[in-house]
């Protein structure tokens, strides 16, 4: 049954001029904050709060998503680099010699911690509202904004899966590969997909909007749960893997997951 593995090798690079390239990589997250922006924008005229703080809203997020990715991956999973060439983490480029890389190497728990840092600061300075407020909305977008990041990472044949050991999978010739893998990236769309969908209910159709904190927290089970089942298909990041059989991305995801769990469940007056 061999036609249940599928021969992957696309061009990662919409274009190319001199060494800057575009990436289909690239793409995927312009439309994930493109959109991202479309869906708070609905949100905020349901919510009936001034599109003008959008804007803002929208800076904030770009700039601790990209910071925090960056900084998070090589944290968790490449500290000497970050000690070393911590300019290089920080710049879209390498030295010595001098070469455009782009922001390869993206940590989703790093994104996750700097976005709550600066809806902290957007909510007291820009929003005026409570916290909790923007962080039960903000993660809607976000989880659909992660499966047009994992679709890019698809594109780059990169955070592969393990081998199927048959004939499914899909078989990275990129790598230089014969064999297949399980599309661990799918898996997790699939998953951030399915997040969103729920999300997206709860908030429209349901009244658990009016408990504080509890979208939010249902966001974070969700989403941590999916990254926390996907890693067991994943090839390891890090050279060694943590202990108990669990890898890094596991072990971060753990707190996570129990976080979204006592602001789903406490009592609120």
């Amino acid at each position: 049954m061999i036609y249940l593995s599928i021969d992957w090798n696309p061009n990662i690079e919409l274009f190319k001029i001199g060494s800057f390239a575009i990436r289909y990589y690239s793409l995927m997250f312009v439309i994930a904050f493109v959109l991202g922006l479309q869906l708070m924008k609905r949100i905020y005229i349901e919510d009936k709060v001034s599109l003008e703080k959008l804007d803002t809203l929208f800076i904030y997020t770009v700039v601790a998503t990209i910071i925090g990715a960056r900084i998070g991956h090589f944290l968790f999973y490449d500290t000497k680099f970050l000690i070393e060439h911590p300019l290089e983490v920080l710049l879209p480029v390498r030295f010595n010699p001098f070469q455009f890389t782009g922001y390869q190497g993206l940590a989703s728990h790093g994104a996750a911690i700097a976005v709550m840092i600066a809806m902290y600061f957007y909510s007291k300075k820009v929003l005026k509202k409570p916290l909790l407020w923007i962080l039960d909305r903000i993660g809607i977008p976000v989880a659909i904004g992660g499966m047009f990041v994992r679709i890019g990472n698809l594109m780059n044949s990169e955070i592969i899966g393990k081998p199927t050991n048959s004939d499914y999978g899909f078989i990275f010739t990129q790598l230089g590969e014969d064999f297949p893998r399980h599309p661990t990236q799918l898996y997790e769309a699939f998953g951030y997909l399915i997040t969103f969908i729920v999300l997206w209910f709860v908030y429209w159709k349901t009244d658990k909007k009016e408990k504080s904190g509890y979208i939010f927290g249902l966001f974070f089970v969700l989403l941590w749960s999916v990254r926390f089942i996907v890693e067991f298909f994943k090839e390891a990041q890090v050279n060694q893997r943590a202990t108990w059989d669990l890898n890094t991305g596991q072990l971060l995801s753990i707190p996570l997951i129990l976080m979204g769990l006592y602001f789903m469940f406490r009592k609120v007056k």
